[in-house]
Order: C-alpha cells, then structure tokens, then sequence
C-alpha cells in the first residue's frame, strides 16, 4: 500500500451525500460505503476526523426562506448533523473502527461534548473522530464548521467530498463546458465566487494555511488514493 502524503485530516461529507438515490434521509449502505473509505484512510495510518453535513434531513435556511426563525431553523440542522453523525459512526463500529461523536451541542446522553482536548485525546488513541452540530452557533454552515475543526485538531488537509471530481468553474451538471481546475489558490477561489464551500470557510482555511482537497465522494476507494496522491481532486493552497 502507498504511504499517504498526509497524517491528519478532516474530512467533510455533505448530508446529501448520505441519501444516495433516496429523496431524503440515509442509506445505510451509502454510510456503510463511505465508512469503509475512512476505516482504508485508518489503516494506512491515517488520523481521521469528520465533519458530516444535514442537508439531507433539515436545512435552516429552508425556514428562513418561509418567513420563520432563522435559528431555530439552524438549531433544527444542527439536530440534523447530530444524527447523521450518529448513523455514520454506526456503520464504522460495524467494522470494528473505535469511533466517537463530539458534539458542539450537550447531549450527554447521546454523545460526548466537544472540546479541542477531547479531540486530540480521542486521535491519539487512534480514534475516528466525528463532529456534530456545526459550530454550535446559528448562521455558521457545516462548512465553516469544517474549517474550524481542521484548525483546532492540526489538519493537515481539509477533504470536502462532493457530487463531482473537484472545482469547476460552473456545475458540470448543468453546463457541460464548464471549466475544470486542478489547482487554485484560497484567493481564487474567493475572487471568482466558486461555491465549492463558503466564504468564511475558505479565508478560515486561508488564515491557518490549510490545503482544500475537493473530491468526488461516490467514488469507491477515492479517499484513500487522493490521499496517497493519486486520483482526481482540485487542491485549493497557496503553495
């Protein structure tokens, strides 16, 4: 097996990656795929922690956008991260991969709080390490949340697992001659208003000088390659 070019990662998965073909809510075997993927980054010696999204379940916008509170409509998706959290370090259990879920918001009876002492306590024992509830704060997406969390374990990369194989310049889905980027830097990916995570995650990232891996989620064993270098991403640095 190659050795990964990284120790320490964060890993951010969006909620509507756990749908799979589904309308709503979570496959179980899309879980289980994805969990297989981070117990490979496991045994090559990688120290993973993890940041899953809710979209799949509630978003706090879609109240917003209705007239109603915007947070609580960000409190009912960071209940929504909580389970997709729980579902994702069942399917890791399943392969005997010690994990444990830190909670930005106390829940003791389900999970544990987090803290950044927790975290780097629970990766050295070689744990998977899974972040619930955003940041904890309304109007901060998952995403902010991710940057966060990489910067306070020592990431040295954040992954964002996406619907396509890296950043383009518009969605290949809908423009087909869209252009493709192997390379940016955190600078241009805030001039030219790429939506491949906010603003205030990527000048996060920027600030604590953290490479953005943008990768295709569905990809079977993808994770595990970008990490050894191989496969097809975009890398956001500034280097």
């Amino acid at each position: 097996m190659s050795q990964p070019i990284y120790k320490r990662v964060l890993l951010k998965a969006s909620g509507e990656a756990l749908m799979g073909s589904q309308g709503f809510g979570i496959d179980v075997t899309v879980a289980d795929r994805i969990a297989g993927d981070i117990a490979q980054a496991r045994e090559m010696g990688v120290e993973v922690g993890v940041v899953v999204g809710g979209g799949n379940i509630f978003r706090g916008v879609a109240v917003a956008s209705k007239g109603g509170d915007r947070v609580t409509g960000d409190h009912m998706g960071m209940l929504g991260t909580v389970i997709n959290a729980l579902a994702l370090a069942t399917s890791l259990r399943k392969l005997n991969i010690d994990t444990v879920v830190l909670s930005a918001i106390s829940m003791p009876e389900i999970c544990e709080s987090f803290s950044q002492r927790a975290t780097l306590y629970h990766l050295s024992l070689g744990r998977v390490v899974i972040f619930a509830g955003g940041t904890g704060n309304p109007f901060f997406t998952t995403d902010s949340a991710a940057a966060l969390r990489a910067a306070e374990m020592g990431a040295e990369a954040i992954f964002k697992g996406t619907q396509v194989d890296g950043i383009y310049s518009a969605d290949p889905k809908k423009f087909p001659d869209a252009e493709r980027f192997d390379h940016l830097t955190h600078s241009q990916v805030l001039e030219k208003g790429l939506a491949v995570m906010d603003v205030a995650a990527v000048a996060l990232a920027r600030e604590n000088a953290i490479p953005i891996v943008v990768f295709s989620i569905h990809e079977k064993g993808g994770f595990a390659e970008i990490l050894t270098g191989g496969g097809r991403k975009t890398i956001v640095s500034d280097n």
